[in-house]
């Protein structure tokens, strides 16, 4: 099992930032804050998922997951808060956030299905963060022009994503859950995160005036298709998962732990 670690991430998320944080650049700008819009809902949804399978196993099993549950939950719930902060500003810029209730509205839908599902959609979501969180450790100087919090704060979160992205996959496994119903879960997830993930950022830039600027384009196709484009890199480890012998360990790299250490003045271990 993994030991996973809550920490303070020590940044001021009370001072105002620049409307296009991310070094003036529209698109970049709007597409980390649709993803970012996402997350309180999100980082709620994991919390319960891997909450109530760790209820349901059997009582022998249970101390074996124990840590790691506590661990992925102090992550998670902190993560939320961070991004609720975040997501306040954003408010307050005049962006409004029609992904968080799109996606409240459908986990409704969730109230009183078997946690296996639970964990399934859970496990497909932490395999695309810990893709994304991957793919921004290893090009992390694409955020050198970002505001220099905002920087810390978006490689903090992938660094942990990338060291809970296990948790419900293991849960999923240990509970019994088939293949045939993760895969499934994975593309209706893969389909409904997509999805969202263009409309929320679609809605900010129209929200910012710069829908329809040539150079906002530009810069998303470069972004997500480009030479170390985030999509174009993507489909690899996208693909993984859809073998009957995947597991998250698999995909596992140095840049997390590297990044964690190499950054130990940003945050502090809860409780230390």
């Amino acid at each position: 099992m993994t030991d996973l670690v809550v920490r303070r991430l020590l940044i001021d998320l009370e001072a105002p930032f620049a409307r296009h944080w991310c070094g003036g650049d529209a698109f970049r700008t709007a597409f980390f804050n649709a993803l970012s819009m996402s997350f309180p809902i999100g980082e709620q949804f994991f919390i319960d998922s891997v909450r109530n399978g760790y209820k349901a196993l059997p009582a022998a099993e249970q101390p074996k997951y124990k840590a790691e549950v506590q661990g992925f939950v102090g992550q998670e719930a902190t993560h939320r808060r961070i991004h609720s902060l975040f997501n306040a500003h954003l408010e307050r810029q005049g962006l409004v956030n029609a992904w968080g209730p799109r996606a409240e509205r459908r986990l409704k839908l969730m109230e009183g299905v078997h946690p296996l599902h639970w964990l399934a959609i859970t496990a497909a979501n932490e395999h695309f963060t810990a893709i994304f969180a991957e793919w921004m450790l290893e090009n992390s100087d694409l955020l050198d022009d970002a505001e220099p919090r905002l920087k810390t704060m978006w490689l903090w979160h992938s660094a942990e994503e990338s060291e809970h992205k296990s948790t419900a996959f293991d849960l999923y496994q240990a509970l019994g859950g088939n293949h045939e119903w993760r895969i499934r879960w994975f593309r209706r997830v893969t389909f409904i995160f997509l999805g969202d993930t263009l409309r929320q950022t679609i809605n900010n830039l129209r929200r910012d005036g710069t829908l329809w600027k040539w150079g906002t384009w530009k810069s998303g196709i470069s972004y997500l298709f480009g030479r170390r484009g985030l999509l174009r890199n993507s489909y690899g480890p996208w693909r993984d998962y859809l073998r009957r012998d995947f597991h998250p360990s698999q995909q596992e790299s140095e840049l997390s732990r590297r990044w964690l250490a190499d950054n130990a003045s940003a945050y502090t271990a809860v409780g230390a």
